[in-house]
């Protein structure tokens, strides 16, 4: 069953080249935000949300299914998995099993891209699942968060330190490992030359079950 992880440093283009390499596969991507916003709909005070709104057989019903199996680890667990990185409770021993539930709920499930959250850890065994790593120079990524978040160069350097720092400390802290580190995915882009599209054209073509 294809899984591709895709991680990014702030500002590489990351989440959307994951996104269109889903839209060229014609499978789901799933991200902090996307899951953020199953957990809000939950939190809706209708008991009947699931059934309405996010049926089983939709990606919204699978995230839900996969957050639901972890609500016996506390809502903190929960709370967690689709907070920024730097607000995650780093000294909280029952997160890790939260976030590998849901996670390897998700990509066992169907096939899948998965942005972030140490995916590219929780699911280095997995047979099939290919890892991306995104980069770009910092001064490329300043402009491109300038541009996006409208944000002076002191506001987006500042912004891309507290995202790496974040990143860095929470697989440090939970996986034991060197995000940077290049031996921990199957493709390492830099997008300093490369657009969206050629960035994902890439990774499609690199893909090895793609090309059997």
């Amino acid at each position: 069953m294809p899984v591709i992880t895709i991680r990014g440093q702030y500002g590489s283009w990351s989440a959307e080249i994951g996104e269109l390499i889903a839209h060229k596969l014609n499978i789901d991507y799933v991200d902090r935000e996307i899951i953020a916003g199953v957990a809000e709909r939950l939190r809706r005070p209708s008991t009947s949300i699931t059934e309405k709104e996010m049926p089983p057989s939709t990606l919204m019903g699978r995230i839900s299914e996969a957050m639901a199996r972890t609500a016996y680890l506390g809502d903190s667990i929960n709370a967690g998995i689709y907070s920024p990185l730097w607000e995650i409770p780093l000294d909280d021993t029952n997160y890790l099993s939260g976030l590998e539930s849901v996670i390897k709920e998700l990509a066992g499930s169907q096939s899948i891209v998965i942005r972030g959250r140490g995916s590219q850890f929780i699911l280095k065994d997995i047979p099939g699942a290919f890892h991306v790593l995104i980069v770009a120079p910092v001064e490329v990524r300043v402009k491109r968060v300038m541009e996006r978040l409208k944000l002076n160069e002191e506001g987006a350097r500042k912004e891309i330190a507290r995202f790496d720092d974040g990143s860095r400390e929470f697989v440090k802290r939970y996986f034991k490992a060197n995000i940077a580190d290049p031996i921990n995915y199957d493709i390492v882009i830099n997008t300093n030359h490369l657009n969206i599209e050629g960035a994902a054209s890439i990774i499609v073509d690199a893909v090895p079950w793609l090309s059997d």
